[in-house]
């Protein structure tokens, strides 16, 4: 039997119980809704200059380094901030993030290359490394090359959108006794175009810090982790407080990594590259 339809007063008092829940939701989700990026206003000035950066710590700001695929990996890394594109059949701990960036690109008007078009839905066109480095003076890399070249600034911004979706999940993970302290850390950083650098340039680096599998010893290395060891107010001494928090971190992973990694190699390097965050 069809059930009859409800009165006006079961409507309204349906409406009102999902009413209920609606704000008991909304309330629950306060806490992570990342109010500071909201504000976090750069010039196209200040983006392009933070995308050079992140160019030069990544791919030694060269055009060649722009299109790398490392040995021993099973994916090309392209672009400033080496974003990873996995070929057909491939897949690994990794997210897949250059697809994500040409799609970005696209919406912003920017013309693509005939290799990338439809690359949101296509694997990467070579297959392994060893077809990647016999491709390195064909017609389609030099476009690749050139059209990431041409597109610093809209890749910087691509990093800002990632950063963007960071800071709720990393809220989430934090415990909750923490949670107002990393929000804080995070404004406070977010108030100069350097402050946004460090955070753009190490989460792209060293993650988010909310993967399980991402900890030695039970302690991560990500932007949460750095965040959480910072307990300043001051905004002039942020940058400066998040280089020797990412130090102290980074130094913690390299102690606490399984002695077959020899981590150690990597250190003074990781090291240079956030003290770049302050200008050390």
């Amino acid at each position: 039997m069809d059930k009859r339809c409800p009165s006006r007063t079961e409507r309204r008092s349906r409406f009102d119980r999902c009413r209920f829940l609606a704000v008991l939701v909304f309330a629950a989700l306060i806490p992570f809704v990342p109010k500071s990026l909201r504000a976090m206003t750069l010039s196209h000035a200040d983006v392009l200059k933070i995308g050079k950066k992140v160019w030069q710590n990544e791919c030694n700001g060269t055009i060649a380094g722009l299109t790398s695929w490392n040995e021993g990996e099973d994916f090309a890394s392209l672009g400033i901030g080496h974003f990873i594109w996995y070929p057909k059949g491939r897949r690994g701990p990794f997210e897949e993030s250059f697809p994500k960036l040409v799609s970005f690109i696209s919406k912003r008007g920017a013309k693509l290359p005939t290799l990338l078009l439809g690359a949101e839905e296509k694997p990467c066109p070579w297959n392994s490394r060893t077809e990647f480095l016999r491709a390195q003076h064909s017609t389609e890399m030099n476009q690749l090359r050139r059209f990431l070249a041409d597109t610093i600034d809209l890749q910087a911004e691509f990093l800002m959108a990632r950063l963007e979706s960071a800071l709720p999940k990393m809220l989430a993970e934090a415990g909750p006794s923490d949670r107002a302290n990393v929000q804080e850390q995070f404004e406070r950083l977010t108030k100069t175009p350097q402050g946004c650098y460090a955070l753009i340039d190490y989460v792209n680096f060293k993650g988010e810090g909310v993967l399980p599998t991402e900890r030695y010893q039970g302690n991560g290395w990500g932007l949460l982790q750095v965040l959480e060891a910072m307990h300043g107010t001051s905004d002039k001494g942020a940058v400066d407080e998040f280089s020797r928090a990412a130090t102290a971190v980074l130094t913690r992973r390299v102690q606490n990594a399984p002695a077959e990694r020899h981590e150690s190699r990597w250190l003074s390097g990781w090291i240079r590259r956030v003290n770049s965050y302050s200008g050390g």
